[in-house]
């Protein structure tokens, strides 16, 4: 497909990497990005860390330049919220901000959904001082309440509370963090990662209570928010961050009759169940094939890779995604990194010395590594990275050793690295 017209719905990575996608393959035709935030484009990383700490700018936060929207002919609707889509039609109707009058449409020939994650609320749990930080605005009104701030407290021992934390801790505050669980990260890192990134919040002087939820919350006639835990604990505090995961926006989907479960569902390629309908980045649930099943991840570059992946199969490409995952979260001075997947749960093969807070905790399967989380151990990260869908044959005391470069071992003989051609997908 040279002409025609395709419809990015989302202002975030994925859909911006799929403009970008799109032009980078000769198309020719229109695009048109819709995004219900008033901002082009940002990349979200930075909100929990240097822009809440005031080191990056909003100029800094584009994942394109102003100009190369005009230069490549992408035109953006900006605050426009998308509120039905008709695939008999192939027609978006528009709400009024950003998209003219109320009620206007926008044809498509090929349609994107990247619409994102919102933020889990929890009951209750709401007020004035109390943040769910997701976008540039929600960390711009929690950046002007940490600037008069001198307690803080955050709700959820995740990726965004703990990078609130240290950044709040770098601010000068005094941080205290409640995270239900008793092992944080049980699930994405395993225990032994979770706790020594625990291990670094309190060596920081993070008072952090696991084990421990917030049961309610109440601003005071002082300004400040009196914080009662599911411990009983009462503390007041001037800011309260809730960091507790996220879901789906996959209502209008939904409403469409696209198939959704935790997600958008599509096939390898990024595929939905309607024809001239894909869905990429955190809102997507694909199927992947080394893995056999679909699956729904919130990482940056995955929505990134996943974006210009979905703008070949928008032109008619028949590649399927089979690219390991990757992540990062910057925390204090140290690096967290995590390649491949980590099974729920996994005996972990550890090169380096936790209590050094400088490690790598491999996931091993019958000789062969599938997935790492590091500490400060990039290199490590980066052999898995490329050795994931290889199958390599790995030893545990090769794992283990330090001077062993994973990347130069020898494949099993008669085995190459695993490709996307020619696997199989689902049906949706």
């Amino acid at each position: 497909m040279r002409r025609g017209r395709q419809v990015i719905v989302g202002g975030g990575v994925a859909g911006a990497a799929a403009a970008r996608g799109l032009r980078d393959a000769g198309f020719e035709g229109e695009v048109v990005l819709v995004g219900d935030e008033p901002h082009r484009p940002y990349e979200r990383p930075p909100l929990s860390k240097g822009f809440l700490a005031g080191e990056v700018d909003e100029d800094g936060l584009g994942v394109e330049s102003p100009g190369w929207y005009r230069d490549q002919e992408v035109e953006l609707l900006l605050g426009a919220r998308v509120t039905e889509i008709d695939t008999a039609a192939g027609r978006l109707t528009l709400s009024a901000t950003g998209g003219g009058e109320s009620g206007s449409t926008l044809p498509y020939d090929g349609l994107l959904l990247a619409t994102g994650v919102r933020p889990r609320r929890l009951p209750g749990i709401r007020g004035e001082r109390v943040h769910y930080p997701r976008t540039v605005d929600d960390a711009r009104a929690l950046r002007a309440h940490l600037a008069a701030a001198d307690r803080v407290v955050v709700v959820g021992a995740g990726f965004i509370g703990c990078e609130v934390a240290a950044t709040a801790v770098g601010l000068g505050k005094a941080v205290t963090v409640f995270e239900p669980d008793t092992v944080p990260f049980r699930r994405t890192l395993g225990p032994l990662v979770g706790m020594a990134l625990i291990g670094i919040h309190r060596s920081h002087g993070v008072d952090v209570r696991l084990g421990e939820g917030v049961r309610d919350v109440a601003e005071t006639a002082s300004g400040t928010v009196r914080v009662t835990s599911t411990g009983g604990t009462r503390l007041e505090c001037d800011v309260v961050v809730v960091g507790v995961g996220a879901r789906p926006n996959t209502e209008l989907a939904a409403a469409a009759g696209i198939g959704v479960d935790n997600g958008i569902l599509t096939d390898a390629r990024g595929r939905t169940s309607h024809p001239d309908i894909y869905a990429a980045g955190d809102v997507a649930r694909q199927y992947h094939p080394r893995y056999g099943e679909r699956l729904r991840v919130e990482h940056h570059d995955t929505a990134a890779r996943q974006g210009a992946h979905v703008a070949r199969t928008m032109l008619g490409g028949d590649t399927e995604f089979a690219e390991p995952f990757w992540f990062w979260s910057d925390q204090y001075e140290h690096t967290v990194q995590s390649a491949g997947r980590l099974p729920e749960p996994f005996e972990p093969v550890v090169r380096g010395d936790p209590a050094e807070r400088s490690f790598s905790a491999f996931a091993w399967d019958g000789g062969r590594v599938t997935g790492v989380v590091s500490v400060d151990r990039p290199r490590d990260v980066l052999d898995v990275r490329r050795l994931v869908f290889a199958e390599h044959q790995v030893t545990r005391e090769q794992l283990a050793d330090a001077d062993v470069v994973l990347r130069h071992l020898a494949p099993r003989r008669g085995s190459g690295s695993r490709t996307a051609a020619g696997r199989r997908t689902t049906e949706v």
